[in-house]
């Protein structure tokens, strides 16, 4: 697995971008999206403090979004940050972070008011950014503080949202 998600990590660390298809090539999801109406599904995004590793998933959650729309399946998207993955939704540059990161940040911070402009819900575990120093007025516009997570997976789950994790 690592062999094939490395050349993806190198080529969004150099300014590339995913593989790119034309719309009549690029492979569809219809065997496993056959009768589905809506796509719920919640990210359980805990990625320790690399920013550059959270703007590639940011990427490809974009991309998921999308993927879905062009499939005619309408997105019902959570991203849940947890751990020190808080600190990367902050406005409050982390100390630990290098400073040519702030460029991914800014990205990242982006991509997020896109979904959100789309519809997708943004959270940020309480838990974590009370261990993590992070003030809840720190968070990006439109993160909303949840008591705990692991609850709100908890919940999402039982309300029959796919939980893909993203570490």
């Amino acid at each position: 697995m690592q062999k094939i998600f490395l050349p993806y990590l190198f080529a969004a660390l150099l300014g590339g971008a995913l593989p790119v298809y034309a719309e009549s090539d690029k492979p569809d999801d219809s065997h496993a999206l056959q009768g589905v109406k809506t796509g719920k599904v919640v990210f359980d995004i805990n990625i320790p403090g690399n920013a550059k590793k959270m703007q590639l998933y940011m990427t490809v959650i974009q991309q998921t979004y999308e993927d879905l729309v062009r499939q005619n399946v309408k997105p019902d998207m959570i991203l849940a940050f947890r751990g020190m993955a808080v600190k990367l939704i902050s406005t409050q540059q982390p100390d630990e972070l290098p400073l040519d990161d702030e460029e991914a940040l800014q990205s990242v911070a982006k991509m997020i008011a896109d979904l959100q402009a789309k519809g997708v819900r943004v959270e940020a575990c309480s838990v974590a950014t009370g261990l993590f120093k992070v003030p809840h007025e720190s968070l990006l516009p439109g993160v909303v503080p949840v008591g705990n997570t692991f609850v709100s997976l908890t919940g999402y789950q039982a309300k029959g949202y796919a939980t893909i994790p993203i570490y």
